[in-house]
């Protein structure tokens, strides 16, 4: 290319000050001379060149004044992923065809792929090659019972090699996943508060929620900073033997990052890509033994003990490929854990159990230390059967507690989670015994009321199936930190309706 073509291709880069959801995007006058003679459209795939570094991006065209024709403007991800100095120039040009790009349609069209194509094809999402049309099409493709084992195993060896692999040395690494889907679940600061007291090397990475009223790193984070790089997780662990932090800021298996990105707004569950997710992380965590938490329930992410078996078979086959230690603990789907919904409320349970508080949610409390023995009998060198004795005497000693607030000053310090300033009770329209509880709806109520963007918002309810309950009685209390999102939330009570009544016997 001639200086002269070169310089046509050259505009001014500035921050448009847009959040697009980690896709990188640019925008540009419809009017711009290297829009028109480069022929560039909405949704174009387009290349940027700015001293070393480089971007594919999707253009967005700009139709009225406020950007210049010599101007092209950067997304927020798209500006940290270029970090540009002031008053630099960038190179605009159509982007390559990505090299994965005839592999994403052979799946689209059926084909199995193998682990070069898995491999190409997760090196283009990490390099931003595909658009999310496209990455949309993938998980499409993906979706249900698209993956077999093979191809299962071959997606997550792909996610592991993109990203960086923690080394902890020497002995057994021991993790826990949920796979999700019950409110309140949020055993994990119990479970790793045990095990690191008995000595066991535990580094959580926990998510944040996405569609969910709060996840462990929500919950966590309203009593500790849970936004730690990779060196200060190290050195965390290093001092008392586990952490809790988020995993998005560590970016482990980055890939699965994006596609989740993608895949949550579908709503596609796919088994595949589930067990791709949960082991490529943590095996990049450097874990060596892990359980997974599986609640089965009607509104629980599995559904029925069959879709258990599916789910269980292919985790177990492609953890054994991979050289990973798993067990499955399969537990009770069918309603909430502990009180309350939402990260504080979620929070005071957790340290409630913690201090062996009289009045901590016993429901919590017990599922914590099943999960913690499981996780402990798999610990090498354990005696089988002993876990169990072993996680109540830590928790009822105050060990656990102790560990936990060591864990908490070692991340950067322990806060007690506030309450949020507005409350009220949602009362039952009748009288009854409750014969179901729909998880999914108790919430999306704790969301309505602002959880998990406000900390202290979500709901309370100790009501379990089997309950009688008196009409006027409070069936939940919602919490919000405004007047405006608690009465959002009361309106959408009515009609949401989580607890299902039957007649007294």
């Amino acid at each position: 290319m001639s200086e002269l073509a070169a310089a046509h291709t050259l505009l001014r880069v500035t921050r448009a000050g847009i959040d697009t959801y980690q896709q990188p995007v640019v925008y540009m006058h419809r009017d711009c001379e290297v829009c028109r003679s480069e022929g560039f459209a909405a949704m174009t795939r387009v290349r940027l060149d700015v001293g070393s570094r480089t971007l594919v991006a999707t253009l967005n065209v700009v139709v009225d004044d406020r950007l210049g024709l010599d101007e092209v403007a950067l997304s927020e991800t798209a500006w940290t992923l270029l970090d540009p100095m002031p008053d630099v120039l960038a190179r605009v040009r159509h982007a390559e065809p990505a090299a994965s790009a005839g592999a994403l349609r052979a799946k689209v069209f059926g084909a199995r792929l193998d682990d070069a194509q898995y491999l190409a094809l997760v090196q283009d999402v990490m390099e931003s090659r595909l658009s999310d049309l496209e990455l949309a099409a993938f998980v499409t493709a993906s979706a249900g019972d698209r993956l077999d084992n093979v191809e299962t195993t071959a997606l997550t060896r792909a996610m592991i090699a993109v990203g960086q692999r923690l080394d902890w040395g020497d002995g057994p690494v021991l993790d826990k996943h949920c796979v999700g889907g019950l409110p309140g679940n949020r055993t994990t600061p119990i479970v790793v508060a045990i095990v690191a007291a008995l000595g066991y090397r535990i580094p959580k990475t926990s998510s944040r929620a996405i569609t969910s009223p709060a996840g462990t790193a929500d919950t966590m984070e309203v009593m500790a900073p849970v936004a730690l790089d990779l060196a200060a997780m190290r050195r965390v662990v290093e001092r008392e033997g586990g952490c809790i932090v988020w995993g998005g800021n560590v970016r482990l298996s980055p890939a699965d990052d994006i596609l989740i990105r993608v895949q949550r707004p579908l709503d596609f569950d796919s088994d595949g890509q589930l067990v791709a997710s949960v082991l490529s992380k943590k095996i990049a965590a450097g874990s060596t033994d892990v359980l997974i938490d599986m609640p089965v329930g009607p509104t629980a992410k599995v559904r029925s003990e069959a879709a258990a078996d599916s789910l269980g078979s292919r985790l177990a086959h492609t953890a054994s490929a991979l050289g990973l230690q798993l067990a499955i603990h399969r537990s009770d789907g069918t309603q909430p854990v502990g009180r309350g919904i939402g990260p504080a409320l979620e929070a005071h349970d957790v340290l409630k159990v913690l201090r062996n508080a009289t009045d901590a949610p016993a429901d919590l409390r017990e599922r914590a230390l099943a999960l913690s023995a499981a996780l402990l009998d798999m610990a090498p060198g354990s005696s089988a059967g002993t876990g169990l004795e072993r996680a109540r005497s830590v928790l009822d000693s105050g060990r656990a507690l102790a560990k936990f607030l060591a864990i908490c000053e070692a991340q950067g310090g322990f806060r007690e989670p506030a309450r949020a300033p507005f409350t009220a009770d949602v009362p039952a329209s009748a009288s009854g015994r409750i014969t179901e509880i729909d998880n999914r709806r108790l919430a999306k109520l704790a969301k309505l009321a602002g959880a998990p963007t406000s900390p202290t918002a979500g709901l309370e309810t100790s009501l379990r199936v089997g309950d009688a309950v008196e009409r006027g009685q409070p069936l939940l209390t919602l919490h919000a930190e405004s007047p405006g999102e608690l009465a959002y939330a009361l309106e959408h009570a009515a009609t949401l309706q989580p607890f299902v009544l039957g007649e007294v016997p």
